[in-house]
């Protein structure tokens, strides 16, 4: 799509606010029209009379009514310009935040988190700026054509002069556009950079410290700046040369205009009101000329934007960056579908669930799970082992849809499950990965994590995820602030507040990637003890600890990214050399 499309959804999307916020700024730029008319009425009223009549005075009030109006209609079209510029960027970072939690969880986002916040925020401000922008295009060009057609019945001539600056604007902004592209392009991609490498460095503290990096990671950091650095300086230097160039431009042809005006005085029948009009309009017309040319630059900038915020969507169609979709400014957000206390879900019921030939390999390395195939039945236990690297957690983020399968089929009671990543949520299926993902939020907030906790049972999942010893001896419960990722608890904590929030949804199928690694040997015992008291769900584990295989219905033994074994317990403590070495500990899993 052109740059000019993407802006065209955009104004498509809320029409009447465009429309509206359009008429406020065009009055705006309409109403200096009035002065410039009183101005010559003035001059040419006042050397006929060389006092103040009834006939000035009432030109002097119609000039403070002008004012006011316009001070009026500046603030109405503040007020609808906010609106609209709000909607605009909000319609795109909706947009790109839907693609992003369309697409496969493991790999949702291609770009570090600085890099993606960067176009989230300055490329959707960028747009938004571009749209507003035709407002003020519109307002001062309707606003030059009238003035002009004014002027040209007052002196043809000197009026043609006032396009001249214009041609001058477009040649050059036309003259320096690639540079114009190429400077944003990489001026943004430096930002990303430093904003990830802040990330990174807060993330990662302790192993800096550890490691006695810190002079290493600040050297490399101020590398990143200076490249920053000089990026903007490129960037800006070239858009404020333009602006200044632009400007002189300008200056010089009022210069000559204003020249030819003041020889005309006296020779012709130009008076000295028409040559107060002239100065007057004068100035809003060669405006609009120098903002034209800026106009035309922040474009070709705006391309580089649209761009990047096209690439965050990781291969959808560019038109879903402007697809129109509600945004909630003043209703309320529709609640997530979430299981009431005692309600079933029929239709989702899980009797079987069976995958065959799953494949998936890492594009940067090759590695991955080759031909899998595995059946859960209602209420079984089945738990995937391996030593490191075999494949555990692959298997499990490519059933669930989290990274996207090369090959193979995964059905449910029977049906294909064509996009697993939408189909396995809850109800249906809750997953609990390596490292619990927490917030800076409540504890409960972080259990609940949208759902109302009048439609479930929060405390059983608390006591099922062995917590209630632990929220008592909170500070504040349920609503003590656990901090960033969770830093207020355990490592053990963590894990069972993320299991809490997997069990609060009651899903049918739970999947646990090596839930009680963090456990003690009690806890550990007494959760799986509570979680399958009651097996109304069907469990999938990736786990080595042994009190998780004795359990297991199944047991499936990866190695290499295929399955090496599978079986009962006894079975492949009997057969399987792999199993027998895990089990005596041999070998890290």
């Amino acid at each position: 799509m052109k740059t000019f499309q993407f802006m065209w959804q955009m104004i498509r999307y809320r029409p009447w606010l465009y429309l509206v916020d359009c008429i406020f700024w065009t009055l705006v730029h309409l109403l200096p029209l009035v002065p410039g008319l009183i101005a010559l009425a003035f001059f040419n009223t006042l050397t006929a009379h060389s006092h103040l009549n009834f006939t000035l005075w009432g030109l002097i009030a119609l000039l403070v009514v002008t004012a006011l109006a316009r001070v009026v209609v500046l603030l109405g079209g503040a007020l609808a310009d906010i609106l609209h510029r709000f909607t605009m960027s909000a319609l795109l970072r909706r947009n790109m935040f839907e693609r992003i939690l369309e697409r496969p969880g493991a790999r949702a986002v291609p770009y570090s988190p600085g890099e993606a916040i960067s176009r989230f925020r300055d490329d959707t401000e960028l747009a938004e700026d571009a749209i507003s922008w035709t407002l003020d295009a519109i307002g001062r060009g309707v606003f030059a054509i009238i003035a002009v057609a004014i002027l040209l019945t007052i002196s043809a001539k000197i009026t043609l002069l006032v396009f001249f600056p214009l041609v001058g604007v477009v040649a050059i902004v036309q003259a320096v556009s690639k540079r114009l592209e190429k400077y944003r392009t990489a001026s943004r991609l430096a930002t990303g950079n430093v904003t990830s490498a802040i990330g990174e460095i807060f993330e990662t503290v302790q192993a800096i410290k550890v490691a006695r990096a810190e002079k290493h990671v600040v050297d490399h950091f101020q590398v990143l700046n200076e490249k920053r650095r000089e990026t903007m300086l490129k960037d800006t230097v070239l858009t404020q040369a333009l602006d200044s160039t632009f400007g002189n431009i300008v200056g010089l042809g009022t210069g000559l205009i204003l020249i030819l005006a003041a020889q005309s005085l006296g020779t012709t029948n130009f008076s000295v009101g028409d040559l107060a009009l002239f100065i007057y309009y004068l100035a809003f017309v060669t405006d609009f000329t120098q903002f034209f040319g800026m106009f035309l630059a922040h474009y070709k900038q705006t391309r580089v934007s649209f761009e990047r915020m096209v690439a965050l969507l990781q291969g959808a169609q560019p038109a879903m960056l402007v697809r129109h979709q509600p945004i909630y400014l003043t209703k309320a957000v529709p609640e997530l579908m979430s299981r009431g206390k005692g309600e079933t879900y029929p239709d989702n019921k899980l009797e079987t669930l069976e995958a065959s030939e799953l494949t998936y390999h890492y594009p940067d390395t090759g590695r991955g799970i080759e031909g899998i195939s595995l059946r859960l039945k209602r209420g079984s236990l089945t738990v995937v082992t391996g030593r490191i690297g075999s494949g555990k957690t692959t298997l499990l983020r490519v059933l669930l849809g989290l990274l996207p399968k090369d090959a193979g089929e995964i059905r449910w009671n029977g049906h294909a499950v064509v996009e697993p990543a939408t189909f396995f949520v809850p109800p249906r299926s809750a997953y609990t990965g390596q490292v619990p993902q927490l917030f800076s939020d409540t504890l409960k907030e972080n259990i609940l994590l949208g759902l109302s906790e009048e439609n479930v049972d929060l405390q059983a999942a608390i006591h099922m995820a062995v917590m209630e010893q632990d929220v008592a001896e909170l500070e504040n419960g349920l609503l003590t602030v656990i901090g960033s990722r969770g830093v207020k608890l355990s490592g053990g904590q963590a894990q069972r507040a993320a299991a809490a929030r997997m069990l609060v949804r009651e899903p049918e199928l739970l999947v646990c990637d090596d839930l009680s690694s963090a456990l003690d040997v009690e806890t550990e015992r007494t959760l799986w003890e509570r979680l399958f008291a009651s097996r109304a769900s069907t469990c999938l584990v990736v786990s080595h600890r042994r009190p998780v295989l004795q359990r297991a219905d199944h047991i499936i033994v990866l190695k290499e990214g295929r399955v090496g074994a599978e079986g009962t317990l006894q079975y492949l403590l009997d057969s399987s050399e792999e199993m027998q070495r895990l089990w005596k500990g041999d070998v890290t899993s």
